[in-house]
C-alpha cells in the first residue's frame, strides 16, 4: 500500500513520533511519501518531499525553541493569512499523492484541512493524528472561526483520529469537535526496550563525570516544559542526590546559578548518551507548567527501570501509575519531597523501577504498537465505503 504522511511541521515530540510510524509502516512493506516545510534527511527509505512555503515565516502548532527560521502559530492567524497557508500545503500534498490510498496527516491545524481537501477529492480514504498541542489553542480561544470550521470539518469527516491517550480524546478533541469515540485509535507513544534498558549504562557516569546517584531531568529548558520548578524541587532533595538536565533553552541561563552545586546541565546530548544517562540515572524528574498530553519521557523511565516522579494532570496520568512512579499535586516544593522520600527508600524504589520495567514491555513496546498502528490503518482502508463520515469499527483504547 502507498501511504502519504503530511505535517504542518518537522515537530520535536510529534515529529518524532511521525518518523517512527513511516518507519514502521516501511517495516511492514508499505510505500511511503512524507511531506513537511523545510524538509531535512526526512525518514531513510521513504520518499521524503518539501512542502513549499509562499513566505519565509514557518507555520507551527507552538513555538519551537530549536527552530533557526521566523515562525508563526497558526491559532493566531488571521483568517486569509492561515488559509493562505493551507493553499500550499494542499498544493504540495496534491502533487505528491496521485496514487497513495490513504493520507495521513498530523495535527488538528490546517495540515489536516489540506489532508482533507486532498482526500476527498482523489475518494481515498483519511486519517488524522491529532496532538494535543495543535487542538489546545481551541481551548484558548485560538483560531479565527473560518478557519477553524475548516479543521472541525476535516476531524468530523476523518475515517479515524489518533490520539495517544484517552485524556486527549475525551477531554481536547470530543467537547469541540463531535467525533464518536469509535472513530479513534488510542496509541500510545512506544520506546525501543533494547535501547532505554537497566542495563544499558555503558560509561556514560565516566564520560559526564556523574556520581553512582543522580536524578535526571530530560526535555527543553523552558518555562513550559517546567524546568524551573525542578531547579526549585532540588533544594529538597539536593543533599541526596544530583540533579542533571539533558536539552536546552532560555531559561538555562538564568537557572544555571540558581541550581548551583545541587546538579548540572548537559545541554543537548546525543541520542545514545541521552538513552544511556536515562538508564543510569536513579529517578526522572519533570515538572512542567502545563498539562501534559502523554508525555514520552515517562515511558523512557520506565523502560529503563528509573522511576518517574512528577506532577499530576493531563495524560501522564495513564503512564504513571502509584504501582510505577509517584505524581504529585503541581508544586515544586511537593515534589522535592517526594523525591527526596524514594531517594531515602531504596527498597521502595527497587521495587517501582522493576514493576515499570514491567510495564513498559506491556504497554509501550514500540513494535507491538508498530503493528497495532499498521493493522488499524488497514481496517480503515479495507472499510472505506466512500462515505466520509462512515463509522470505523470499534477500537478499544
Amino acid at each position: 500500500m502507498r501511504i502519504t504522511i503530511l505535517s504542518l511541521n518537522r515537530g520535536r515530540g510529534s515529529g518524532e513520533v511521525m518518523r517512527a510510524h513511516a518507519v514502521e509502516l516501511m517495516r511492514h512493506g508499505h510505500d511511503v511519501q512524507l511531506l513537511y516545510p523545510l524538509m531535512d534527511d526526512g525518514v531513510a527509505g521513504a520518499d521524503n518531499r518539501d512542502v513549499p512555503l509562499h513566505s519565509p515565516v514557518l507555520p507551527v502548532h507552538e513555538y519551537l525553541p530549536d527552530a533557526r527560521v521566523e515562525q508563526r502559530q497558526v491559532a493566531a492567524m488571521d483568517t486569509a493569512e492561515a488559509l493562505a497557508y493551507a493553499a500550499d500545503y494542499t498544493a504540495a500534498l496534491a502533487n505528491a499523492t496521485s496514487d497513495a490510498e490513504l493520507i495521513v496527516g498530523h495535527h488538528a491545524n490546517i495540515s489536516a484541512v489540506a489532508v482533507s481537501r486532498v482526500a476527498l477529492r482523489r475518494g481515498i480514504p483519511y486519517v488524522i493524528f491529532v496532538h494535543g498541542t495543535g487542538i489546545e489553542p481551541m481551548h484558548r480561544g485560538g483560531y479565527s472561526r473560518p478557519v477553524w470550521a475548516q479543521i472541525d470539518a476535516a476531524l468530523r469527516h476523518a475515517a479515524g483520529i489518533i490520539v495517544t491517550t484517552t485524556y486527549v480524546r475525551d477531554r481536547l478533541v470530543r467537547p469541540v469537535v463531535d467525533v464518536p469515540p469509535d472513530r479513534f485509535l488510542v496509541l500510545p507513544c512506544g520506546v525501543d526496550l533494547a535501547e532505554l534498558h537497566p542495563d544499558r549504562g555503558g560509561e556514560v557516569r565516566s564520560k559526564y563525570g556523574l556520581p553512582e546517584r543522580f536524578v535526571i531531568s530530560p526535555g527543553a529548558v523552558t518555562w513550559l516544559k517546567g524546568a524551573h520548578n525542578v531547579v526549585r524541587a532540588s533544594e529538597r532533595y539536593g543533599e541526596l542526590a544530583p540533579t542533571v538536565f539533558i536539552g536546552d533553552g532560555g531559561l538555562r541561563t538564568e537557572l544555571e546559578p540558581r541550581l548551583g552545586r545541587r546538579g548540572r546541565f548537559l545541554g543537548y546530548v546525543s541520542n545514545e548518551d541521552k538513552a544511556a544517562l536515562i538508564n543510569s540515572a536513579s529517578l526522572l524528574v519533570a515538572a512542567p507548567e502545563k498539562k501534559e498530553h502523554f508525555g514520552i519521557i515517562y515511558v523512557e523511565g520506565l523502560a529503563a527501570g528509573t522511576v518517574p516522579v512528577a506532577y499530576q494532570g493531563g495524560g501522564v496520568d495513564s503512564v504513571v501509575t502509584p504501582e510505577v512512579g509517584v505524581l504529585t499535586p503541581r508544586d515544586p516544593d511537593v515534589l522535592g519531597d517526594a523525591v527526596a522520600g524514594l531517594l531515602s527508600d531504596p527498597v521502595r524504589m527497587a521495587g517501582l523501577a522493576a514493576a515499570g520495567r514491567i510495564r513498559a514491555e506491556s504497554q509501550y513496546d514500540a513494535t507491538r504498537l508498530g503493528n497495532r498502528l499498521v493493522e488499524w490503518l488497514g481496517d480503515v482502508v479495507k472499510g472505506w465505503t466512500g462515505d466520509a463520515a462512515a463509522p470505523m469499527p470499534t477500537v478499544v483504547g
